[in-house]
């Protein structure tokens, strides 16, 4: 019989602990944890210098941050953009605040609010910078999206330096992104058109041999994020699914949530954050654009911080 957690974990095995593999095909549930929405809630990270929960409202152009406590969300501080804003990643000083994904480039978001351009203009007209991490180096790599939809996307990294580079283009909907612990390979989704999930080599600055390591049906891959032992949790917008894969492609895992359209996710702990979204539905059901959370099983890192300076 399955028994429900506090975040209503819900398996037929008993889940694993760090270093062992969820049970193939466990089915996990999903318990909404904050009490308002966003319209494309995105990208949460887990920022270990305040043990706090960081995430968007993409089009919005908000960024909030908050503790988790008991299964609650709670101390939630909201920060207004002024721009669309596709991730928020910590800075690596304790007090220097967040490395932001915003609109055309990247920019730096301070404590008190202040937002100050660092790179601006990568992409131009209706294209939109989207979601972004950091690599054990220091650097921080953020993808764009076209609009409307062709292969002139592309991922950049943002060095320590403040230099960027375009490590990838071709790409569409440059979406889910997270490294190896080792940082010598990049998984990441282009949603549009092929729905695929890839693993890349990367070598320093630069990505190398590409593979596919699934293709996702039933849904359209999103966010992700890398756990402890080397697997990958991807939300599937309209697919009401986060799924867990192994680095052959072996789908391990499955988390259902009462809403259609997951986007992202990322760790605090063994505890899965997942961010939603209630943009596009006619009739959103109810908890649509809430957090979720479940445990897991398994644990995952922290968002790891951007090595550059703020100017």
């Amino acid at each position: 019989m399955c028994c429900r957690s506090s975040w209503s974990s819900c398996s037929c095995s008993a889940p694993s602990s760090r270093g062992s593999p969820v049970p193939s095909r466990t089915r996990l549930i999903a318990d909404q944890l904050s009490s308002f929405s966003c319209r494309q809630g995105e990208s949460p990270r887990y920022d270990a210098r305040t043990s706090e929960l960081v995430w968007v409202d993409t089009v919005a152009g908000r960024v909030f941050r908050g503790q988790i406590r008991a299964g609650a969300l709670t101390d939630v501080t909201q920060y207004e953009i002024g721009a669309r804003v596709g991730v928020a990643v910590p800075m690596a000083e304790p007090s220097a605040g967040w490395a932001l994904a915003v609109s055309d480039g990247f920019a730096h978001l301070a404590r008190d609010g202040t937002v100050t351009p660092l790179v601006t203009g990568l992409v131009t007209g209706a294209d939109q910078m989207n979601d972004g991490v950091c690599h054990p180096d220091g650097s921080f790599w953020a993808g764009s999206q076209a609009i409307p939809r062709q292969p002139r996307a592309a991922l950049f990294r943002l060095g320590p330096d403040g230099v960027v580079t375009t490590a990838l283009d071709g790409l569409t909907v440059s979406n889910g992104i997270d490294f190896a612990a080792d940082g010598e390979a990049l998984y990441l989704v282009d949603t549009l058109p092929h729905r695929r999930l890839e693993r890349i080599e990367v070598h320093g600055a630069t990505l190398g041999d590409r593979q596919v390591v699934t293709e996702v049906s039933g849904g359209n891959p999103d966010g992700l994020v890398v756990d402890d032992d080397g697997c990958v949790w991807v939300a599937v917008w309209d697919g009401a699914e986060v799924r867990r894969y192994a680095p052959t492609g072996e789908l391990l895992a499955v988390v259902g949530l009462p809403v259609p359209r997951p986007t992202a996710v990322c760790f605090q702990g063994g505890t899965l954050i997942i961010t939603t979204a209630s943009i596009g539905l006619d009739e959103p059901p109810p908890g649509s654009g809430h957090l979720f959370a479940v445990d897991t099983g398994v644990t995952g890192p922290p968002s790891r911080p951007w090595a550059g300076i703020a100017r």
